[in-house]
């Protein structure tokens, strides 16, 4: 499961992260393989600015699961750090602990140059080589004539963070391929390029120390729900949420937003086409959904992304896919 830690109107941030902790020990009582966490900064309505931090309370919160970041935005920091942010972590959590790389800032060019005092606020053509660094770290693999070769991310641990290369474009994923990584998709951002990236990726994998075969881990918007109007409510809020972020709005909308800006033209005009964006209804209907997904994507793994206000609804949500799938409960610390 991936969450963005929404802050709906009305609630403090302590009470949004206080959600989230409930929904990842949902999850993993009910058998769900990971919880990833995004990176976002100046977004008003999400307390996900810091996802190295909220990995460590969750995974101390949950017994088996896998915690994460989906993603680092590698670019906002050096890489370095990184290394020995998730190292610490998997000193802490040993096995359990998921490293997502980014290459986008997660945020405007303005906030992107606050970040990093850069004048390059996008970092593009720097990630490869950043990329580099980090795998470098946590590897212990620098040539012995290198400048780094005796710098150390510590702690040493006998464990690794996994490492996934996110993406929505054909770039993520083809630089995934060529370092031999599991890549990861982004189809509730790019449904249309997810199949032909991902075709791409298996395609011109070449296997390394990170992997030695293709994985691939898709992510989708889905909500499953036996209300009709709970499922429209999904669909509309995320369509309102981009729809606001692009105007510049960072909040993030309440239920009552939601259901007026259903009764809206704009809503009508856009309502048809979100049926293959954001899976929501029936839990059989949401299930098959996803594995024509996986299918369709040739997925080893679907990650469910599942932004609501609405938190009963979410945590309902993991119950009914739960079933749906046949994933075995776990035994839990209280």
């Amino acid at each position: 499961m991936l969450d963005f830690v929404d802050i709906p109107h009305g609630l403090t941030a302590s009470e949004a992260m206080a959600r989230t902790v409930r929904t990842a020990q949902a999850a993993d009582r009910l058998g769900y393989h990971r919880y990833w966490i995004s990176e976002h900064h100046s977004f008003v309505g999400l307390a996900s600015s810091s996802p190295e931090i909220l990995i460590s309370h969750i995974a101390g919160a949950t017994s088996a699961i896998r915690v994460g970041a989906a993603g680092i935005m590698l670019p906002n920091h050096a890489p370095l750090k990184v290394a020995e942010w998730f190292r610490t972590l998997e000193m802490l959590h040993p096995g359990r602990i998921d490293l997502g790389l980014g290459r986008a800032p997660g945020t405007d060019q303005v906030t992107a140059f606050a970040l990093r005092h850069s004048r390059d606020a996008t970092g593009v053509p720097d990630f490869p080589q950043q990329a580099a660094e980090l795998i470098a770290f946590l590897t212990d693999s620098w040539p012995a004539d290198h400048p780094f070769a005796k710098v150390v991310a510590t702690p040493v641990v006998d464990t690794q963070p996994e490492l996934l290369m996110l993406g929505s474009s054909g770039w993520g994923s083809a630089f995934a391929a060529a370092n031999g990584m599991t890549s990861v998709f982004a189809h509730h951002m790019s449904p249309d390029l997810a199949v032909d990236a991902l075709r791409a990726y298996r395609r011109d994998f070449q296997p390394s120390e990170l992997g030695s075969t293709p994985r691939v881990i898709v992510s989708a918007l889905a909500l499953a729900t036996h209300d009709p109007d709970v499922a429209e409510d999904f669909r509309a809020g995320w369509a309102l949420s981009m729809r606001n972020i692009r105007r510049g709005d960072t909040t993030r909308p309440t239920v009552q937003d939601i259901r007026a800006f259903r009764l809206s033209a704009e809503y009508a005009g856009i309502a048809a086409g979100l049926a293959g964006r954001a899976f929501a209804g029936d839990p059989a209907t949401v299930a098959q959904q996803l594995a024509s997904l996986a299918d369709a994507a040739d997925a080893d793994e679907i990650t469910v992304v599942a932004p609501t206000p609405d938190h009963e609804a979410k945590l309902a949500s993991l119950e009914l896919l739960a079933k749906e799938w046949g994933l075995v409960s776990r035994r839990v610390r209280p």
